[in-house]
């Protein structure tokens, strides 16, 4: 098996560049049964994340489906890798950084957990966690 640290980078530098780009182009690396906790609302399932990651909307409160944003970017500051399991080659990969939103003018702190579990010779995101960090 490659360095955990290694596929903890590989992965997160092609989740983050392809969620500023396209978002549509993350649906491969979720599964039916994969779980999304955007803030404290949990979403579960390939369709269900997509739609929560592709759409965006203004309206704030807890039935909005999409993101509070249309255009963002993402740098990382922080990453650590652990591995998930004694039995199974699974990944715990932290990450900590910041989003430019929109119009840039508000830069926003973020931190994002992910459970990579191996499928063939890649890896899907089991559990996705995400919480933008205030104060």
């Amino acid at each position: 098996m490659a360095d955990i640290n290694t596929i903890a980078q590989q992965f997160t530098d092609y989740y983050y560049s392809t969620f500023d780009a396209d978002r549509a182009g993350l649906a491969p690396l979720y599964r039916d049964h994969s779980m999304l906790t955007w803030e404290e609302n949990q979403i579960q399932g390939t369709a269900a994340i997509m739609e929560k990651l592709q759409a965006s909307v203004s309206v704030v409160g807890p039935s909005r489906l999409g993101l509070p944003f249309t255009r963002v970017v993402h740098k990382v500051v922080t990453r650590d890798a652990q591995p998930g399991s004694s039995t199974v080659a699974s990944i715990l990969v932290l990450v900590t950084g910041q989003l430019i939103v929109d119009d840039g003018s508000n830069i926003l702190q973020f931190s994002q957990m992910f459970h990579l579990v191996p499928d063939g010779g890649s890896y899907f995101v089991q559990n996705d966690v995400f919480r933008l960090v205030y104060g």
